[in-house]
């Protein structure tokens, strides 16, 4: 893995070169807002890592990552022979799902990849430039449904609105524009006055490290406050809407999202304001009923006892650290998809925006 300074301008993942010997490139975001550095992923365990490290974090980039993984994995044994290009992929794909249990694009992505790797092909050249087709179509789609998310939720948003988010599912938690940000672009793009409370988001501070760099970087005005001040703002009147994103979704509209979004929720309900939650229809997973079977990621407890380094609890000390928790359908006010807006939110209506039989 090699590193280099980039510019102002920004592309969260992209590939360089060709299928046969092209590797991917990303933002490390760990780096974020101090450095604005790249990394070269040039195999599979690479593409982990970054995953797992969180260098690149929030489910559809996670998905991007991890197709061209994938198509890197696929070269391992070898670019003469298909047999062994299928092989190596699905040894790629396999350790690729265990970077992160909880954002279900990761295994979508990769599902996809392995199904384009068992279609009947030519030569292995073939074979392997199908699978950079593959991945750079995934990205494509990723770029259309955060445009598409962005204007149907900006509808939902009017001027003078004080926007209240958790944690970063903008263009760096995407391919290109973001999702819950994404509403908040498209309304700002429309010249609609909006200021956004950005929570900190314990305890990697997402919010403060990426989602304040990614507002200002738009000239979207943006006020950040620790999580404990989400109570405060709402009852100050200072927030008149909340939009989140979502690492999977069930078929019922619970929703997984950074840890400390189900509080928001509920203090949203108790504050009577609309709670939104921005997503692609890849983010559903209908194979879950409700949110109860959604995996959630537990993370290293030196994240909380030595966050960035410092030691700041004492040394033993028991730790709980999940990654994620899970917001009830009935405490969300609509999902945002590319397709429009699922309200209200159940088994019914889910189904019936994805097309899916109940």
């Amino acid at each position: 893995m090699s590193e280099e300074r980039r510019s102002d301008s920004f592309q969260t993942v992209s590939w360089i070169g060709d299928a046969a010997s092209g590797h991917l490139r990303m933002i490390d975001q760990t780096r974020l807002p101090i450095e604005s550095v790249e990394i070269d992923c040039l195999d599979a365990d690479a593409v982990w890592g970054a995953i797992k490290r969180l260098s690149v974090r929030g489910a559809p980039a996670i998905g991007v990552a991890a197709a061209y993984g994938a198509v890197i994995g696929a070269r391992a044994r070898g670019t003469d022979d298909p047999a062994a290009i299928r092989l190596a992929l699905r040894e790629a794909s396999a350790h690729l799902r265990t970077s992160r249990p909880t954002a279900v694009n990761l295994f979508w992505a990769l599902d996809r990849m392995e199904a384009v790797a068992d279609s009947p092909v030519e030569s292995a050249t073939a074979l392997l430039d199908r699978l950079l087709r593959e991945a750079k179509a995934i990205e494509a789609e990723d770029r259309a449904m955060c445009r598409a998310i962005g204007g149907h939720g900006a509808e939902l948003l009017e001027s003078g609105d004080g926007v209240l988010t958790h944690c970063n599912a903008g263009g760096l938690a995407t391919a290109d524009y973001g999702t819950a940000l994404a509403v908040i672009f498209s309304a700002h793009e429309q010249g609609k006055s909006i200021r956004v409370f950005a929570d900190e988001t314990r305890p990697l501070l997402q919010g403060a490290r990426l989602t304040t760099w990614e507002l200002r970087h738009r000239g979207v005005p943006v006020t950040l406050i620790c999580d404990n001040m989400a109570a405060l703002v709402m009852r100050e009147k200072k927030v008149q809407k909340v939009v989140v994103g979502a690492d999977r979704i069930a078929a019922n509209g619970d929703a997984a999202n950074k840890i400390g979004t189900y509080g928001v929720a509920v203090l949203a309900r108790a504050h009577g304001i609309p709670f939104y939650v921005a997503a692609p229809s890849s983010t559903f997973d209908l194979s879950l009923s409700n949110g109860s079977a959604i995996p959630i990621e537990e993370r290293d407890p030196r994240e909380i006892t030595h966050g960035f380094g410092r030691q700041t609890a004492p040394e033993g000390i028991d730790v709980y650290n999940p990654a994620f928790d899970v917001t009830p359908a009935e405490l969300i006010t609509g999902i945002v998809t590319e397709r429009g807006v699922i309200q209200p939110v159940n088994t019914e209506t889910v189904a019936a925006m994805l097309g899916a039989k109940v």
